[in-house]
């Protein structure tokens, strides 16, 4: 089901106050690593907002979702007092790992060894297609 122009607005603003709680908690930092919000997905009922966090070379990414989750409350009455105006009902936050970064970079490398592995068995640079 497509989303609706609601979930959509309501899914930004809270991308946006999220990012600022973030960086006011010191969320956006964490084991020598870099903590985002590459998406926000709201319920068609507006209840509940599923958050995904791209972790950028975190040392311990699960240990680093843990502590996002472990401050749920913090951070719900921090985002409750910034979107009181504009919402209202408070949605439950959740937390998701978004691996969409690490799928890239595991694609990336496994062109690159495909790349290598048929440079070596054919000896050319660039391999070209036949025709």
């Amino acid at each position: 089901m497509e989303e609706g122009k609601r979930q959509r607005q309501i899914a930004g603003l809270l991308n946006e106050e999220m990012n600022r709680i973030f960086q006011l908690l010191g969320l956006s930092m964490m084991d020598g690593g870099m903590v985002s919000i590459s998406s926000v997905k709201v319920t068609p009922d507006l209840l509940e907002a599923r958050f995904y966090l791209s972790l950028f070379q975190v040392k311990d990414p699960d240990a680093a979702l843990k502590k996002v989750v472990d401050r749920t409350n913090e951070i719900k009455r921090e985002l409750a007092h910034r979107v009181r105006h504009q919402l209202r009902n408070m949605p439950v936050l959740k937390f998701f790992r978004d691996d969409t970064l690490d799928h890239v970079f595991k694609m990336e490398e496994l062109f690159k060894r495909i790349g290598e592995e048929g440079n070596a068995t054919d000896g050319s640079p660039n391999p070209t297609p036949e025709s």
